[in-house]
């Protein structure tokens, strides 16, 4: 647990009340959309690129899913802990 506290701090510390939860979403979905504003901006930046584009643009991609699963699992993660099923 002690794991999950240091990779979602946020989860854990917009835990108390229902406006607490409600920032703590707000929090990580401002994170998403910062995240894929510059993930589309350096897509944009590189994708006329022949070769290094595409690699680049595969690359994008999967950091893309990283972001989001991250986001995703911290929502969960928030209101779990909301709902005090995890402590």
């Amino acid at each position: 647990m002690d794991a999950l506290k240091k990779w979602f701090p946020v989860s854990f510390d917009r835990s108390k009340s229902l406006i607490d939860m409600i920032v703590g979403i707000v929090i990580y979905l401002v994170i998403g959309l910062l995240a894929g504003l510059l993930i589309g901006f350096a897509g944009a930046i590189t994708g006329w690129i022949p070769v290094v584009g595409a690699v680049i643009g595969w690359l994008l991609r999967i950091v893309g899913i990283l972001v989001e699963a991250y986001i995703l699992v911290g929502i969960v993660l928030l209101v779990l802990a909301f709902l005090k099923v995890i402590k």
